[in-house]
């Protein structure tokens, strides 16, 4: 498991603040710098296969550590728990303009959550929505146990799977019950 790295979003928010409003939020300059560090550090672990969450900063940080090393396919189930702007995503058309190496198609055109919205006009997606949806991930990629995988993803979605807290950029390893 491996979290994004610093977006505009962590940068600018702190818990408890208001919301600054940066939707599906780009990694700052501080995050490709420690996506590029992670990059030595994959090298030994042998990775098959990258899945990434189709939220930005997560394809920012698998493009810069495993362009060249592994294929990444983007996967929209265990995107992040919507409930900030930054989680809200981008058409797939739009991903795949600035992402032209990668494949989208297979994305809806709101692949994330739709919903009741909060005072912002941000769509809130429940936890038990949430969690069954990271329950289902968890099944998909217990059948994916026989490679190396790297899953980018991001803080919610690990402590829901892995019930594990990281930082920005941080290498957990993972072992599927598959």
């Amino acid at each position: 498991l491996i979290r994004h790295g610093q977006s505009e979003f962590n940068a600018a928010h702190s818990e408890g603040e208001p919301d600054p409003m940066i939707f599906d939020a780009p990694l700052t300059k501080k995050g490709r710098m420690q996506a590029e560090q992670v990059r030595g550090a994959v090298m030994e672990l042998g990775i098959q296969k990258v899945i990434t969450s189709p939220l930005t900063r997560a394809i920012q940080t698998a493009v810069t550590i495993f362009q060249d090393i592994a294929p990444i396919k983007v996967m929209a189930e265990h995107r992040e728990l919507l409930s900030h702007s930054c989680d809200v995503g981008r058409s797939p058309s739009t991903l795949q303009m600035d992402f032209p190496n990668l494949h989208f198609e297979h994305l809806d055109e709101i692949w994330w959550h739709q919903g009741l919205m909060n005072k912002n006009g941000v769509p809130v997606e429940p936890r038990d929505v949430f969690q069954k949806r990271i329950r289902n991930f968890g099944l998909e990629i217990n059948k994916m146990s026989e490679i190396n995988l790297a899953i980018i993803g991001h803080g919610d979605v690990f402590r829901e799977l892995a019930w594990v807290s990281m930082t920005n950029c941080e290498i957990r390893e993972y072992e599927s019950s598959g």
